[in-house]
């Protein structure tokens, strides 16, 4: 169930859409989304580690689209994602212990099972704790009136809406849970929407406190793995064992990356092989759904998959005899792939 100000949220409406719409406009959700959206974001390297001052380069854990994870505070600082445009970051932490799960979803058919995964390992021995929710992301890819929402979502699936299915979808299942879901930030659509081409917040949670701000990384800090990882958002699709599932990527009791294995078929070396011959232009069109608010590195880092996925055809070559793929935290805030 959905709590705003420690009030259950109540609305006529029972779906997801108009429930959507009332809590965007709802006053004190609006005044969180404007003082989130006044902190300057902040800009991550992995590349600083000399700089001490910088907890995040030892302690912190980066999410792909698709990925979540839950962490410990006693373990770890921080947790990011971005590249979110039409996808949503959601943040669940538990108030009592300060475990804290994060997700980037990407679509409404991961957002069932995917709150499952993500409220596993978040309790504990208290079903009845107070959860703090963010969620960030999801720009407004078609307009709508705010009126008519329900009506108007079949002519958004025809012309794209990705981020209204999605926001309503998680909305929906928020309230149908028996869990207490305080909402904290609402930074999606009009509100996480600065032109008509896109939005630009992008969270980073700090989980001592549970504060959120915006922020940007670059290559260095998107690890470790970042490629393989990248693939698996790409071929999931086609994997049944993550069908509706979110994927798991991070080992909670032992702070490190265990990222699950992932198959594909040889025909994504066929695809991928055509897909490099098109224009940055063409593969921002086939490969994104919002290809004007894609960031700068889209289309490099798409190749780069391509290239991948033509020079190891075989997936057993990246996880030999299906066993995941393991890094553990380094001493100098890197990662290090364990044998």
């Amino acid at each position: 169930m959905i709590f705003v100000d420690g009030l259950p949220f109540t609305n006529p409406a029972s779906d997801g859409n108009k429930n959507l719409v009332a809590l965007l406009e709802h006053p004190s959700l609006v005044a969180a989304v404007e003082l989130f959206k006044a902190i300057p974001e902040e800009k991550y390297s992995g590349r600083e580690q000399s700089n001490l001052e910088n907890s995040l380069v030892a302690k912190h854990v980066y999410l792909f689209q698709r990925e979540y994870a839950t962490v410990n505070p006693a373990l770890v600082e921080l947790v990011g994602t971005d590249e979110a445009t039409t996808c949503v970051g959601l943040v669940i932490r538990n108030q009592n212990n300060g475990m804290t799960s994060v997700a980037h979803l990407d679509s409404p058919g991961v957002v069932d099972l995917g709150l499952t995964q993500m409220l596993s390992l978040i309790f504990d021995n208290d079903e009845e704790a107070k959860l703090d929710v963010h969620l960030v992301g999801g720009f407004e890819d078609a307009s709508y009136e705010h009126s008519n929402a329900t009506a108007e979502l079949d002519n958004h699936e025809r012309s794209g809406g990705y981020s209204l299915r999605l926001c309503s979808k998680i909305v929906e299942a928020l309230q149908s849970r028996q869990e207490n879901f305080h909402i904290q930030t609402l930074c999606v659509l009009r509100h996480n929407t600065v032109r008509a081409s896109g939005g630009d917040a992008h969270p980073i949670l700090e989980t001592s406190t549970g504060s959120i701000r915006p922020a940007g990384f670059d290559r260095s800090s998107r690890c470790p793995d970042e490629i393989v990882r990248r693939i698996r958002v790409t071929v999931s699709s086609t994997d049944h064992r993550w069908d509706g599932k979110l994927l798991e990527t991070y080992d909670t009791y032992h702070d490190r990356f265990h990222i699950a294995p992932c198959s594909w078929a040889l025909y994504w070396r066929h695809y991928a092989s055509s897909l490099q011959q098109y224009s940055d232009s063409e593969i921002l069109l086939k490969c994104s759904t919002s290809p004007s608010a894609e960031g700068p590195d889209f289309v490099d880092n798409e190749r780069r998959v391509f290239d991948y996925l033509i020079k190891y055809p075989d997936w057993r070559q990246t996880f030999p005899k299906g066993k995941p793929r393991v890094f553990e935290r380094a001493p100098n805030g890197g990662w290090t792939r364990c044998k």
